[in-house]
């Protein structure tokens, strides 16, 4: 019966709508005007997002599988690998489970939801454990460089057992903050969109406001305020020293952080407008509910493709992937030793677990 209501009051939003409603970027309101709002056409063309879906999805999926085999089949061992590529590694490997659900993605920008209530939720969780995963990480790195640097401290030797009950951590804790989504996200028959993947939070229009604003506190701006002090000051040091080797690794990871924040930035800004908007805080009118709809969409794109970019910064910027990669070929009988020698300046001699295979 419970269902039934919830239809019957979604039929009713639909038709004082009267237009068809982008379930995969924005949350159905609760309280709408009874004037009717018509898109006003500049919403990504959804064959065009499915291009741009596929396409990351083979980049990601190639890339990030590169990063992986390249830490983990590093002359470096185990137990001597360093923390920063550790951490960088379980980037590598959050964007690539990511990947992995973007051909679903892709399906529903194209037609409707088609996979059930299961897999909804599966994938959405994949998304925001992503995203989550992926700011906490690059926090830590950050303190990782803060500490090793600013204090010149043998911070990364003594931790490096502790290292992996932090990345065990972060996971937990990025499950937990997309907790909301795996609740409240299911598959359901909208009138004007067929079958969605959405929040089904029925009538509670404040619930859903603490469903974005909770998470996007402590999985999103406080990791980046930690990330912004720790970056200002090991810049600063690293600018007085000129220490040539650490400041090119710092061009590494800051390429790394920049790209994170101008693909997913964007969309979280959009995303704290909407919830605004929702709740009254300001005005909503139909130009400006198009507009926060378009931005929403283009957004999202934007941060989906973030999970193919971080293998393009190391294979450009990093020397060491370069080398650490151009080993791996050439202990495979792909390339001769002599092009190793050619394209690569780094030497392998050293071992030490403070030497990174990425950076």
């Amino acid at each position: 019966m419970e269902s039934l209501s919830f239809n019957g009051d979604l039929s009713n939003l639909f038709s004082i709508y009267n237009y068809t409603y982008d379930y995969s970027t924005a949350m159905p309101d609760t309280a709408i005007s009874s004037a009717p709002c018509r898109p006003d056409g500049s919403v990504l063309n959804k064959y065009l997002v499915v291009v741009i879906y596929c396409l990351v999805f083979i980049l990601s999926v190639v890339g990030n599988g590169l990063v992986v085999l390249v830490v983990t089949s590093s002359h470096t061992s185990h137990t001597n690998r360093s923390v920063t590529d550790v951490y960088l590694l379980n980037l590598a490997v959050a964007d690539l489970l990511f990947a992995l659900s973007l051909p679903l993605w892709a399906a529903y920008r194209a037609h409707e939801w088609v996979f059930g209530t299961v897999m909804c939720k599966a994938i959405s969780v994949l998304q925001e454990a992503n995203f989550y995963s992926g700011i906490l990480l690059l926090a830590c790195i950050s303190v990782d460089r803060y500490l090793a640097i600013v204090y010149a401290t043998r911070a990364a030797t003594e931790k490096r057992h502790w290292v992996k009950f932090v990345c065990v951590g972060i996971w937990v804790f990025s499950v937990l903050l997309s907790l909301p989504v795996l609740l409240f996200r299911e598959a359901f028959h909208s009138p004007s969109n067929g079958t969605v993947c959405y929040e089904r939070i029925g009538g509670e229009a404040r619930g859903g406001v603490v469903l974005r604003i909770l998470p996007q506190t402590f999985g999103f701006a406080l990791p980046l305020l930690v990330m912004l002090f720790c970056y200002g000051v090991t810049i600063h040091t690293l600018l007085q020293t000129k220490n040539a080797q650490k400041q090119r690794a710092m061009k590494v990871i800051l390429a790394v952080v920049l790209v994170f924040l101008i693909c997913w930035l964007p969309y979280n800004i959009t995303l704290v407008s909407d919830t605004l908007m929702r709740t009254r805080a300001i005005d909503e009118t139909c130009e400006r509910r198009n507009r926060i709809d378009t931005a929403l969409s283009v957004t999202q794109v934007l941060g989906f493709a973030h999970s193919c970019i971080n293998p393009i910064i190391y294979a450009f910027i990093g020397q060491k992937f370069r080398n650490s990669f151009l080993k791996i070929l050439a202990q495979r009988g792909l390339i001769s030793k002599d092009a190793v020698a050619r394209y690569g300046r780094t030497s392998y001699a050293s071992t030490s677990g403070n030497t990174s295979t990425t950076l």
